[in-house]
Parts: C-alpha cells; sequence; structure tokens
C-alpha cells in the first residue's frame, strides 16, 4: 500500500471515531457492585489501641499516683533531694549513698560495706528504682520492694532485723563503723569524729549497738506491723517519710505530739547535760560538735568514757530523741552521765 493510500485510510478512520462519539447517548445507570475480592493482611494497631491494652496503664493512668509521691520524695526528703548520694562514689559509701550501689547489694542481701559494692562510679541519685522493682514487668507488680522485704543482719551487732517492709529502710539505717577495740583497758581516739554513722535507727529500735548497756526491742519493732513505713508513711504511704501525730494515735489516742509521756523532753534534757559535760571536760568542741582528737593529737581515754562518747553520739544520730526506743536511749544517756560525772581527764 503506498503512503498516500495509508494516509487516506488514517484520515477516514479518524473522521468515523468523530461521528461515533457524536452520536453517542447519555451515560447509563451504575451497575451492580461486583464481589467482595480477599481480605488484605492485618495492619499494626495505632496508638490509643496499643495504650488501651498495653500493662503500663496500671500504673501510668489518670491517677496522681505516680506525680504525687515522686513530688513527696523530690521536695521534701533529704533521700531525694541528693543529700543522700553526695558521698556514693567513695568506696567505703556506695553500698548507701547511691542507686547502684545501694540496689544492688540489697537484692544481693549484702551488708553495706560489702567489696562488691566498692569503687562504683557514675552514682545516680535516689529515685524510684532504688527501692522498687520499677519496669521490670511493667504492670503494677513493679511497685514490689527491693530486697523483698527480706530481714536484714547487722554489719556491726549480733542482732537481724525484721519488721516487714521497714526492712528496707534497716539496709541503710544501722550502725556503719566498727566497734572501737582497746587496749589494756584504754584508746587512743585519733578521730573528730569517733562513733557511730548517721541514720543508725534500725539498731535503736532493736535495742542494741550501744556500748556497756545492753538493751531490748522496744514496742515500736516489737508490736507495730512493718515497723519504719508504719510511722513513717502510713497507709497512704507518704514518701516525705515524715512522721505524722496522726498515726501515733492508732497507738496512743490522745497524743498531740510526738513528746509522749514527756520522753523526748528527758532525752534532749540527758543529752544537752552530757553535751555540757564533755565540753567542760576539753574533749567536745561546743561549736561544731565534733571530737577535740585527731591522728596527731589522739584522744586517750579509758573504757568505760570511750562507751559514753560512742553512746552520746550513737541516741543523737538516732534523731528520734527516744521515740524509736526510750527505754534504751534512757539507759544509754544514764550510763554515760554517771561516767563522765565522776571522770577527771
Amino acid at each position: 500500500m503506498t503512503t498516500k493510500k495509508m494516509l487516506v485510510l488514517l484520515g477516514t478512520l479518524i473522521v468515523a471515531a468523530v461521528v461515533i462519539t457524536a452520536c453517542a447517548g447519555p451515560e447509563g445507570a451504575q451497575g451492580p457492585a461486583g464481589p467482595a475480592g480477599p481480605a488484605g493482611p492485618q495492619g499494626e494497631p495505632g496508638p490509643a489501641a496499643a495504650v488501651q491494652d498495653s500493662t503500663c496503664t496500671q500504673c501510668h493512668n489518670e491517677t496522681t499516683i505516680i506525680v504525687s509521691k515522686e513530688g513527696q520524695f523530690r521536695e521534701h526528703s533529704v533521700h531525694g533531694t541528693g543529700e543522700a548520694f553526695e558521698r556514693g562514689e567513695e568506696a567505703n559509701c556506695a553500698g548507701c549513698h547511691g542507686t547502684e550501689g545501694a540496689k544492688a547489694r540489697i537484692n544481693a542481701g549484702l551488708p553495706p560495706h560489702d567489696p562488691s559494692v566498692e569503687g562504683v562510679v557514675n552514682v545516680s541519685a535516689f529515685d524510684c528504682r532504688t527501692c522498687h522493682n520499677i519496669h521490670a514487668t511493667y504492670t503494677s507488680e513493679d511497685w514490689a520492694l527491693t530486697g523483698a522485704e527480706q530481714p536484714v543482719k547487722f554489719e556491726y551487732s549480733d542482732g537481724t532485723f525484721d519488721g516487714g517492709a521497714g526492712n528496707l529502710c534497716s539496709n541503710c539505717h544501722q550502725i556503719r563503723n566498727p566497734k572501737p577495740e582497746f587496749v589494756d583497758g584504754n584508746i587512743d581516739i585519733t578521730s573528730s569524729r569517733f562513733g557511730t554513722h548517721y541514720g543508725v535507727e534500725a539498731q535503736m529500735l532493736l535495742g542494741e549497738g550501744g556500748l556497756g548497756t545492753t538493751g531490748s526491742p522496744s514496742t515500736h519493732y516489737a508490736m507495730v506491723e512493718n515497723t519504719c513505713v508504719a510511722c513513717h508513711m502510713g497507709e497512704e504511704f507518704n514518701h516525705t517519710y515524715l512522721p505524722d501525730v496522726a498515726r501515733c494515735q492508732t497507738c496512743h489516742a490522745d497524743v498531740e505530739n510526738f513528746d509522749v509521756n514527756g520522753v523526748q523532753t528527758e532525752v534532749e534534757a540527758m543529752l544537752e547535760e552530757l553535751h555540757t559535760l564533755f565540753v567542760d571536760k576539753g574533749m567536745l568542741d561546743p561549736e561544731t560538735d565534733l571530737w577535740v582528737a585527731s591522728a596527731s593529737a589522739p584522744l586517750k581515754v579509758p573504757e568505760a568514757v570511750a562507751n559514753a562518747m560512742w553512746n552520746y553520739k550513737f541516741v543523737t544520730y538516732d534523731q528520734s530523741k527516744g521515740v524509736h526506743n526510750a527505754a534504751y536511749a534512757k539507759a544509754l544517756l544514764q550510763a554515760a552521765l554517771d561516767t563522765m560525772k565522776a571522770y577527771n581527764p
């Protein structure tokens, strides 16, 4: 076919198409829907569905359970304000002053100075994870206590603290200095900080830890369920850890303050009298409340006097002014007073 004939044929076809299109009628009604195709693969749930099905909501929900406890802890407790972990990277302090060392050795049932926690670095301040097993199961079971309330064997005395939820507290709130050693009934005191460390409440409750005077567990240990937690946190689990007179009224119905039967007044007066005796005898700095002793100028004293010095610090650092164990605190102070009134350096 020649090129001329092909062009004529193509033109004819175009004209025919235009004519047919021009003659087409209006579009008809839509026909019935065809059968449904096979189902596609299941997609991922959206954000709302994921949250609704998550166990995280057992803790992270519309209640204030987390933010309220965190606020109490961060704003009003020395555990949360940073004071408790200032010395956490020191070898002798890591077992209590910081989350990493404390949690590791408490879970393992080890004492504060166990070698496993020496040299812990990058210590973080106490937070929820210190005392709870946060984000272990991502359920409300994560509120379980570190150490699972296991009884605590004291590091520097013979007793074992078994006070329910208060056991967690006793892991750190115990004497963390060894008892003094005497030679021929005397001792050279070479440190201005001779005596117990701060925070000795667990041993005071159990009625041990002092020197030269025996004691017994207080009613706050023997009769109060969960010991420390019951008085310092209450049923509301307040995380300031500040005791509340209202909690005392569960057992002491008519009390209006912590000075039940004048115990705090009596113990405070005994401490002040001892303080004066130590200062007057040139043994205690009245401004710093530290002993006048050092490695270069040791303070040589007989055993009874060293016991009095130790027990003065023990009762002072318990901080309850007799509330934790009134009978034991007063016995320790009375023995110390008797010794120091008779002592002439």
